[in-house]
């Protein structure tokens, strides 16, 4: 399936301001990047990078006035995300190192703190992709995804708390849930198809059974 995506962000800048985007998508398993568009108005140098995540990343400052940065692409994606069930659990010691950082607790992901919440969760689930279809599953029931509820990051505990948040609250969650049972996790930012409203939106993918997987409790 060809997916054809924009994006249009306008700011009133006051005073020259150092800025990092993160809006250029990039072929991976299951997503094939056929042509691309990106304008900054106006134009201004730019030093392109790779972050220590794979991403992409824009470097410039952003003058005084009006300043707008326009993207668009056109890709090629499989029709539906690829399942599992009954995946197994990659253990610690044989994860590749560049997933061990997946583990950890961040800002925004408190997984030392969700232990043994996750393990009620799970109760009962095979080790590994049933795990984290179990957390799915129990964030769609539990969360109330609330587009537009939220004007600045929280964090999973404030989520849980709240029991309310947007996508990307939800996979902040979702992510902390998985890492507590040491199951790699991390967030993914793009477009969702027929996603209402549309706008650009945030999901989780889990490393189990030797790769990642996408979820997303929305």
């Amino acid at each position: 399936m060809y997916l054809r995506t924009s994006c249009e962000l306008s700011f009133e800048i006051e005073v020259p301001t150092p800025v990092v985007l993160m809006l250029r998508p990039h072929s991976g398993y299951q997503q094939q990047l056929i042509r691309e568009e990106f304008r900054l108005s106006p134009d201004v140098p730019m030093v392109e990078f790779t972050d220590d995540y794979g991403n992409l990343c824009q470097r410039l400052i952003a003058p005084p006035g009006e300043f707008s940065i326009a993207t668009a692409a056109e890709v090629k994606t499989t029709e539906r995300v690829d399942l599992a069930a009954g995946a197994p659990h990659v253990e610690v010691q044989n994860l590749p190192d560049s997933l061990l950082k997946y583990l950890l607790p961040s800002r925004y992901c408190e997984s030392d703190r969700f232990g043994v919440m996750a393990t009620e969760i799970v109760a009962g689930k095979s080790l590994g992709y049933d795990q984290v279809a179990a957390i799915e599953q129990w964030l769609r029931e539990r969360i109330q995804f609330d587009p537009g509820g939220s004007d600045i990051p929280v964090s999973a505990a404030e989520v849980n708390i709240r029991q309310s948040g947007v996508c990307r609250d939800l996979a902040h969650l979702g992510i902390a849930l998985c890492r507590s049972l040491s199951i790699p996790a991390r967030l993914v930012a793009g477009y969702r198809y027929q996603l209402e409203p549309m706008d650009l939106h945030g999901w989780f993918e889990a490393y189990v059974g030797g790769r990642w997987y996408t979820f997303d409790a929305v």
